[in-house]
C-alpha cells in the first residue's frame, strides 16, 4: 500500500502558523493571544487555523512537542543503546530547548512551564523506553517502563536545576552526576 503524501503548501501553512505562534510569543502572554492575532501575524484565515489546530492550546503543544522532538531526535539518531553519551546527549538537547524557547518566547515561557514539563517528560519516557527496549534486556517490560519514567524524570529534573540554579555549563553540569545516574547506589557506596 502506497502512503499518502503530503501537500507541500499544508506544510507551509502550517508552518506559517508555527512562525506567526513563536513570533507573537516574543511580544504577548499566551493567555493574551487571541486566534485572531495569530491568524494575522500568518496572513491565513480562521478556517486555515482550525484546519490544521483545534484551539490555541492545541497549536502551543504542537509547536513545542515538533521542536523539542526535532532537537531531540535529531542529537540522537546515532544512539542505538541507552549509555553515558546517550544520556548525555538527551540532557543537552534538553537543556538547548528549554533555553532556547526561554529566550524565543521569554514573555510567556512561565506560562508554558507546565506544559512544556509534561510535554517533555512524555517524549523522553517514550524514547528512554525505546532505547531500553532496543538493548534487549531480560528484564520485564514494566520494569523498564518504570526505569523509562525514572530516567525522564531524572533528565528533566536535572535541566529544570541547571537552568534555574546553575552556572556552570551543562556539558560539565550533567559530567558530574553521570556517575550517580550509571552507577546509582553502587557509586554512592564506592566513596
Amino acid at each position: 500500500m502506497t502512503q499518502m503524501k503530503t501537500d507541500p503548501r499544508i506544510l507551509r501553512t502550517r508552518k506559517l502558523i508555527m512562525d506567526a505562534f513563536f513570533e507573537l510569543s516574543k511580544k504577548k502572554e499566551f493567555k493574551d493571544m487571541t486566534i485572531k492575532d495569530i491568524t494575522s501575524e500568518a496572513t491565513v484565515n480562521r478556517a486555515t487555523f482550525y484546519y490544521h489546530f483545534m484551539d490555541k492550546y492545541d497549536l502551543m503543544e504542537k509547536v513545542l512537542i515538533e521542536d523539542l522532538m526535532l532537537n531531540v531526535n535529531n542529537e540522537i539518531a546515532e544512539h542505538d543503546e541507552l549509555n553515558q553519551e546517550t544520556i548525555v546527549s538527551i540532557f543537552l538537547s534538553v537543556t538547548n530547548f528549554q533555553k532556547s524557547l526561554s529566550t524565543k518566547c521569554r514573555r510567556s515561557f512561565e506560562a508554558f512551564r507546565t506544559t512544556i514539563e509534561a510535554i517533555i517528560l512524555k517524549e523522553l519516557q517514550d524514547i528512554f523506553y525505546q532505547l531500553l527496549l532496543k538493548q534487549q534486556s531480560p528484564v520485564s517490560d514494566h520494569s523498564q517502563r518504570i526505569a523509562a519514567v525514572m530516567l525522564s524524570w531524572g533528565i528533566y529534573g536535572a535541566s529544570v536545576d541547571w537552568q534555574d540554579n546553575s552556572t556552570i555549563p551543562p556539558e560539565e553540569y550533567i559530567t558530574l552526576a553521570l556517575p550517580y545516574i550509571t552507577h546509582g547506589a553502587k557509586f554512592l557506596s564506592s566513596d
